[in-house]
């Protein structure tokens, strides 16, 4: 069974595939994310990922099982196919990815769909599109985990999506725990991470900086 979208589940939102983690088990590393309490996972295994589409197909299974035991959200990158196949209870899709119309229809109501909005344009763009859960906007920060990152937005920028957004944001991009306070302020209803949490040598300590930030309801 799928987990209904929530506001609240963008709070403390991993992403992570086995490019982020090299070295160690994927499973492992969100085990201890889940375990720490993070609201939402999302499987972006891409880029420098090295797996066959069968061994993708397979650790998705295993960390969508982890995720569903937690009653953790449970969401898949770009993938419509691999999404459907493993059940996922959301979709994430970016401005270069299949059209987030036609993910929607794929989908219908078997899971909820988030889209990368980076701009005011493409923000606007997406308040004329019924059915989208949550945007994600970013990078906030200049970071090194997507090699194709968008222009860095800044705090001010993000500030400016959410106030003009009708759907509640995730921030995301180059994020650090001194820095969750900040975004915050700017009406976001959460932050994603990917190196904060992954390199973390406290999962318990950084997830609950990211619950403690006062983020939009």
């Amino acid at each position: 069974m799928t987990l209904k979208f929530e506001a609240n589940q963008l709070r403390a939102y991993f992403v992570c595939g086995t490019q982020d983690v090299v070295g160690q088990s994927l499973v492992t590393v969100v085990d201890q994310a889940l375990a720490a309490g993070i609201t939402a996972y999302q499987f972006r295994d891409k880029g420098a990922s090295q797996l066959t589409t069968a061994a993708r197909y397979q650790l998705g299974q295993e960390l969508r099982e982890h995720c569903a035991a937690a009653e953790v959200p449970f969401i898949v990158d770009d993938d419509v196919d691999l999404a459907l196949a493993l059940q996922a209870d959301g979709i994430h899709v970016g401005q270069s990815d299949d059209q987030v119309q036609r993910v929607l229809e794929q989908v219908g109501q078997q899971m909820f769909v988030g889209l990368s909005c980076s701009t005011l344009a493409e923000v606007e763009q997406a308040n004329q599109i019924a059915g989208i859960a949550y945007l994600g906007s970013g990078p906030i920060f200049p970071t090194t985990s997507k090699l194709d990152a968008d222009p860095v937005v800044g705090l001010a920028g993000l500030a400016q999506l959410v106030q003009v957004s009708h759907y509640p944001i995730v921030a995301i991009g180059g994020i650090t725990e001194n820095e969750l306070p900040a975004i915050a302020a700017t009406g976001a209803a959460g932050a994603a991470v990917i190196s904060m949490l992954a390199n973390s040598d406290d999962y318990q300590r950084t997830v609950w900086a990211m619950l403690a930030a006062p983020f939009e309801e």
